[in-house]
C-alpha cells in the first residue's frame, strides 16, 4: 500500500475499532468516581442505541447524565464521519478508566486533619452497527461423542 492510499489514522480508533466500521466518543477528567460511573456504564453495554438513551435518561443515577452526553455524541460521530445509520447502532464497548484523584484535606476534631480523595474518570463509549443474526460467524459446532 503506497503512501498515498493510506488513510490517517488515530492510534485510539485503531486500538478500539480496528478496521471495523463505527465510532467512539470519549469524556475525561469527569469529576464522578470510576466505580459510581461503571455502575451506569454497564447497564448500556451491548444495548441499541435508542434503548441506552431512554435507560439513562430517566436512570436516577448522576453519572447517567454525562454518560447520556457522550453516547449522543458518538452516535453523532458515527452518522457524520462514517455515514452510519442511527437505527442501527448498538453499544459494542463502553469503559471506565480512573483519571487523576484530587487529594484535599478536611479538619478534624484535636487539630487532627483527614484526607479527603476526590476522583475523577475517563469515560469511553464505542457504537457499531448490529450484527445479522443470519451472518456466519465462521466458527463451526462439532458433534460431541456419545460416552
Amino acid at each position: 500500500m503506497s503512501v498515498m492510499e493510506r488513510r490517517r489514522v488515530s492510534a485510539r480508533r485503531e486500538s478500539l475499532l480496528g478496521d471495523e466500521p463505527g465510532a467512539f466518543a470519549s469524556a475525561r477528567f469527569v469529576r464522578i468516581s470510576p466505580m459510581k460511573a461503571r455502575r451506569v456504564v454497564d447497564m448500556v453495554r451491548g444495548q441499541g442505541v435508542d434503548d441506552a438513551l431512554a435507560l439513562l435518561r430517566f436512570a436516577p443515577q448522576a453519572a447517567s447524565e454525562t454518560v447520556y452526553k457522550v453516547l449522543e455524541s458518538a452516535v453523532a460521530n458515527a452518522e457524520t464521519t462514517e455515514g452510519l445509520d442511527r437505527n442501527t447502532l448498538v453499544v459494542s464497548k463502553a469503559r471506565v478508566d480512573e483519571g487523576p484523584t484530587m487529594k484535599r484535606w478536611r479538619p478534624r476534631a484535636q487539630g487532627r486533619a483527614s484526607r479527603i480523595n476526590k476522583r475523577t474518570s475517563h469515560i469511553t463509549l464505542v457504537v457499531q452497527p448490529r450484527v445479522e443474526a443470519g451472518a456466519d460467524t465462521g466458527t463451526t459446532k462439532k458433534k460431541g461423542r456419545k460416552a
